[in-house]
């Protein structure tokens, strides 16, 4: 009778273990995130790429009820915020959302970059968006052609912006001077935001910017954009033609923002964080503000996502880094501390 009782006593305890270790272990599934999520943007608030990460972290914050934060960590091309994410504990609470250029570009500019590009745990590709050709309003060119030829009747006085060197405008500019054998004065700038401002105000030529940072001051007349360097017109601006039809086939230039955690994040979590995302970016009325904003929505799988980030640049954009990288060798490229910040 004893030892009935002993063997009862037994086995409640053992059904107590499994009853606590299934809760222990349920909880664990469902206890991501319990406290504030990071979202770090590797440039100035303003731009697409926080324009995006905040439309994201509100819904993700409404989807897991917990806030999500956005911050604008800037500098070095995007390297400074990066770095941020990279050295964060891979607990989830710290992510990472950038364009191509400090995940994909910045290695072939940097003999030494403080964090590993690929050590980046992909989760999703957020979404893609062309660039386009940026001209001052009182520039005097209504065309590519007339830019080209404007250009090359001007060399060295006309000056082109940029985000920050290395970054897809600068890239860009550096692939249509060597596809037109022109050559005009880089002035690099914290982010598009800070550039655009500049160009309004008469300080800058060109820009080779995202068709969603300027749509609102083209139509507002107070800019000019002569081509969409893409391979077909945007719906956004369909009046203008494409690179192709205003004649340099060759320059194609579309930047996506892809969504990273720091190294070494659990496989479990990856992919918690990475279903959250995409189904927040799968959501109508989220895919509905992205086209609102010119951004062809994605929300890609990690796998997919870790492949664009690690595609091979085209012939155009590895020539225009390696001079970018001779340039700065040779002490000719400004350095990042002089890029312009007001």
């Amino acid at each position: 009778m004893r030892r009935r009782r002993m063997n009862q006593m037994q086995q409640l305890a053992w059904l107590g273990v499994f009853a606590a270790l299934s809760i222990g272990s349920g909880f664990a599934q469902t206890a991501f995130p319990t406290r504030t999520v990071k979202v770090i943007v590797p440039f100035p608030g303003g731009g697409i790429n926080d324009v995006l990460a905040r439309i994201v972290g509100d819904r993700l914050q409404a989807k897991w009820g917990q806030p999500v934060v956005i911050e604008n960590k800037v500098g070095a091309a995007g390297n400074i915020g990066t770095t941020a994410a990279y050295q964060s504990e891979p607990d989830g609470y710290t992510l990472l959302l950038s364009p191509p250029g400090p995940l994909a570009i910045n290695q072939s500019l940097y003999k030494q970059l403080s964090y590993k590009p690929q050590e980046f745990v992909p989760l999703t590709v957020v979404g893609a968006v062309p660039n386009v050709v940026i001209v001052r309003k009182e520039l005097p060119v209504n065309s590519l052609k007339q830019l080209i030829d404007y250009v090359k009747a001007n060399p060295g006085k006309v000056s082109v912006g940029s985000q920050g060197s290395g970054g897809t405008p600068h890239l860009t500019a550096m692939m249509f001077q060597r596809m037109t054998d022109t050559h005009m004065v880089h002035v690099p700038y914290r982010g598009e935001t800070l550039v655009l401002n500049d160009m309004v105000g008469g300080h800058v030529d060109v820009f080779f910017g995202n068709i969603a940072g300027v749509r609102a001051l083209f139509r507002e007349g107070r800019v000019k954009v002569v081509a969409v360097a893409d391979t077909q017109r945007a719906p956004a601006m369909p009046e203008v033609p494409t690179t192709a039809e205003a004649g340099l086939p060759g320059l194609v230039s579309t930047a996506w923002f892809a969504f990273a955690g720091p190294p070494r994040m659990a496989p479990a979590l990856q992919s918690e964080i990475a279903n959250a995302a995409i189904a927040v970016i799968g959501a109508p009325d989220v895919q509905e503000k992205f086209r609102a904003a010119s951004v062809e929505p994605i929300g890609n799988s990690p796998a997919e996502a870790a492949a664009l980030s690690r595609r091979r640049p085209s012939a155009g954009a590895r020539s225009s880094a390696r001079t970018i990288l001779s340039s700065i060798d040779r002490g000719v490229a400004a350095p990042w501390e002089a890029a312009r910040s007001a």
